[in-house]
């Protein structure tokens, strides 16, 4: 440091003028107030997590944090990077976190730290924006990593002490300036200032010696232990970096009450006061409509009581479709904190999410420009506004998601350790997971283990949980769970099964529908395919809206290939249309919908017939949970017909044959009803079948590939991002944009308001990876999302693409 403090402006460059922050633009942030935010921040973060799972083995894990945190963003002290954040600055060109390195090396004999202590410090510091190596593989799936960035070419002097240009050299960090921050970490920290005497390591120095220690130390594979202890602590300092410099408060209130049985408006049924009295990991199958979701409140009610910290309760389903339906359920029938009108529910959706946490990391040491000149108004704004919206995912103590949402912690990393972090001291409910493949249920299977590593527990729900799948839950953790079925007679006879032959989209079917339409029935068809979905809508909803010609919506039809705002207007009308039958309703209720699988978990619904297509047992007994839902039908058990398809798409044609061959088997041994003694026997017989064999293995092996491909963190500082990508390809999915809605979601990306975001969600169409080639996807790398062509209705959803002409 040179003894000149004077800045191209001819005067002095006091502490209280450094910034951390380029935003707000009339007053930005401060350094120290920065600092001292985030220092309080990991305070908020240790009252919620606590020295759960694998933290209770390092008692130093937060206090090393708190010191990371204070020391992060010194290196912001340089005049490069000060310069940079003035409207019009030059894009400095170097890492901070590499300067504040130094700042570490300096303060680690003062204030005492151990050799490891100083290591862990250093790594997190070093760590909070960028990878320290590239990825195992030797790829560098995202931006360069440190070791690339800084190596034997670099000059340390020119980057750190005096930097050379045009107008004369650039002194980076003043004596005057660097005492007075010595001086107040000092106070801060409660030792004496280690003022840098003559002939002692410059700071360039200090930075070069450490950032090598730090490469060194995690360049080989580290202790599976040791690297998800870094990766937790890296978690929890970008947490709070973001979280402080969105200026978020984590939240304390659980919308969730720890006395939640005790103010159940009926009495609790026996399985949902066994789930209650659970202390641990709980696997409960009951039939649908059986209050499995107040059980699951339950179950997590109790875990409160007896867990550290404040836990976050994450409620996990299959279908992205279902996710707001299950929030808005939560929102009105559980608890708000004082003065709000509803409960605050997080609602994590996948695309918007990971955009944000994207945007969130990126900071003004790599800020975009344009022909050298920095452009401040527009990228430093955007990148305020995505820290506040990521950081609103993290905020609330409820949430809802899909479990692949969860699983992208397992990338670790700056932008997801923060994911994995949130993950410790937690409860999961795992809501209908017996919708999943074989491949995606065991991968939640290895995430339940690594779960369990992080104290968390675990639930899972389901009206149709076969043997095998039980057998992997239980042998994938180490603790005891607790299985637990609703007695049976629980539910009553709902349903008179009819096998039928006849495809569902065929005359006679056709015909079959429309009589029970003109007789005043409500009906559910659902198709296994969005085209069928669409075909059957087709012919039907005319005679629909004929029969009840006053209802706007007689007919309405539900799939997953519809914007999320349109399928939540559906969900909402669908729910107002079709609510569960009250004693006295009438017979008949009149009206139609059409669906696909998505109908099948978390909608409360109810329909007075119901035919449906083929598809594995599981499937088949969720569908005719939506049909006599509480076997309250003045008629006692009604029509559901099961139809035979010309083929299994999307499903595995093993698992559809041995469902077809399961209930072929139930009529001929004299049973057409399913009760939940029929649904246990369904299940036993398709899962008794080579393919059920065949399943339950595929599981495992998915499980454990999973388990030694992702979810390890022997190399937790390499560069993770390439796992991004083979996570999506390997869950086959994707929210994609319509072309046509580009504009208005950059507008609502753009917005100042997090809430923005999820409006920008709303736009948002779920598809397979593996169409996106058919609908000519593009990633926007401006955007953050897969853009697409094609038709689309907000009735009707994406149209299927038209198959091309074939020219004899």
């Amino acid at each position: 440091m040179a003894p000149d403090p004077l800045t191209p402006g001819g005067r002095r460059r006091w502490l209280t003028e450094v910034r951390a922050k380029s935003t707000p633009v009339d007053d930005p942030e401060r350094l120290t107030t920065h600092s001292r935010t985030v220092h309080d921040v990991v305070g908020q973060i240790e009252a919620r997590v606590a020295a759960a799972g694998v933290l209770a083995t390092e008692p130093a894990f937060w206090s090393r944090v708190r010191t990371a945190a204070l020391l992060h963003d010194t290196g912001k002290v340089a005049e490069g990077f000060q310069q940079q954040l003035q409207p019009g600055g030059e894009l400095w060109g170097q890492r901070h976190e590499v300067l504040s390195l130094a700042y570490v090396d300096l303060f680690a004999r003062a204030a005492g730290w151990s050799d490891e202590d100083r290591l862990v410090i250093a790594t997190l510091v070093a760590t909070h924006h960028r990878a320290l190596h590239s990825s195992s593989s030797g790829v560098a799936g995202g931006k360069p990593p440190l070791a690339q960035t800084y190596n034997a070419r670099t000059r340390w002097d020119e980057a750190f002490t005096s930097t050379p240009l045009p107008g004369g050299a650039q002194v980076q960090v003043t004596r005057g300036l660097h005492q007075e921050l010595v001086a107040w970490l000092a106070g801060f920290l409660k030792v004496d200032p280690p003022f840098a005497t003559p002939g002692e390591a410059t700071l360039a120095d200090r930075a070069r010696m450490l950032l090598e220690q730090v490469l060194a130390a995690w360049q080989l594979p580290a202790k599976e232990h040791q690297g998800l202890l870094a990766v937790l602590a890296q978690g929890a300092l970008t947490l709070a970096d973001h979280a402080g410099s969105a200026h978020e408060h984590l939240q304390t209130h659980m919308p969730l009450s720890a006395d939640y049985l005790d103010h159940f408006p009926h009495t609790p049924y026996p399985h949902q006061r066994q789930a209650a009295a659970v202390d641990g990991h709980l696997v409960l199958i009951a039939p649908t409509g059986s209050g499995k979701t107040e059980a699951g409140l339950a179950w997590a009610a109790r875990q409160l009581t007896t867990m550290p910290g404040l836990p976050r309760l994450v409620w996990t389903l299959p279908y992205r479709a279902s996710l707001n339906a299950a929030r808005e359920r939560f929102r009105h029938s559980l608890v708000p904190a004082p003065g709000d009108q509803q409960a605050d529910i997080g609602l994590l959706h996948g695309t918007i999410a990971h955009t944000l946490l994207t945007q969130a990391l990126e900071d003004d040491c790599a800020a975009a420009h344009s022909a050298g000149r920095r452009e401040p108004t527009v990228d430093q704004a955007r990148r305020a506004r995505a820290r506040a919206g990521a950081m609103r995912l993290f905020a609330q103590r409820l949430r809802v998601a899909t479990p692949h949402q969860l699983l992208r912690g397992a990338i670790a990393g700056p932008a997801y350790s923060s994911v994995l972090l949130e993950q410790t001291n937690s409860l999961f409910v795992l809501d209908e997971l017996h919708a999943y493949e074989p491949e995606t249920f065991g991968r939640l299977c290895a995430a339940m283990g690594l779960w369990e590593r992080l104290g968390s527990r675990i639930a899972v729900l389901s009206a149709t949980l076969a043997p095998p799948m039980i057998t992997l839950i239980d042998e994938s953790v180490t603790q005891r769970v607790a299985c637990h079925r609703a007695p049976q007679g629980t539910s009553p006879v709902r349903h008179r099964l009819i096998v039928d032959e006849n495809p569902l989209a065929g005359p006679e079917s056709l015909e079959r529908l429309r009589i029970w339409l003109r007789q005043g029935h409500s009906v559910l068809a659902v198709a296994n395919t969005v085209a069928t979905a669409q075909g059957l809508f087709d012919e039907l909803a005319d005679e629909a809206r004929a029969a009840d010609p006053s209802d706007p919506h007689a007919a309405l039809l539900l799939h997953s290939r519809f914007k999320n705002r349109d399928r939540a207007a559906i969900e909402k009308n669908l729910l107002t249309r079709h609510p569960e039958r009250r004693t006295g309703d009438p017979a008949g209720r009149g009206g139609l919908t059409v669906a696909t699988q998505t109908v099948e978990v978390s909608l409360q619904l109810d329909f007075d017939r119901g035919a449906v297509e083929l598809a594995p047992v599981e499937a088949v007994a969720q569908r005719a949970g939506r049909v006599n839902r509480r076997g309250r039908h003045p008629d006692g058990p009604v029509e559901f017909r099961v139809h035979h398809t010309p083929g299994p798409r999307p499903y595995d044609a093993g698992a559809v044959d041995a469902a077809w061959q399961a209930l072929n088997t139930l009529i001929e041994e004299g049973t057409d009803t399913l009760s939940e003694q029929d649904i246990d026997r369904l299940l036993a017989l398709a899962y008794e079948t080579k393919w059920g064999k065949e399943w339950a293995e595929a599981a495992r092996h998915a499980r454990d590939a999973f388990a030694s491909g992702f979810l390890t963190f022997t190399d937790p500082f390499h560069d993770r991002s390439e796992f991004a990508q083979a996570l999506s390809e390997q869950f086959n999915s994707v929210e994609v944009l319509h072309r046509d809605d580009a504009a208005e979601y950059a507008q609502l990306t753009a917005g100042g308001r997090s809430e923005h975001y999820l409006l920008a969600a709303g736009l948002l169409i779920p598809l397979r990876y593996s169409q996106l080639p058919t609908y000519h996807g593009q990633y926007d790398r401006r955007l953050g999302v897969h853009v697409i062509d094609g038709e689309y209705d907000e009735t009707t959803g994406l149209k299927p693409p038209q198959e091309p002409e074939t020219i004899l």
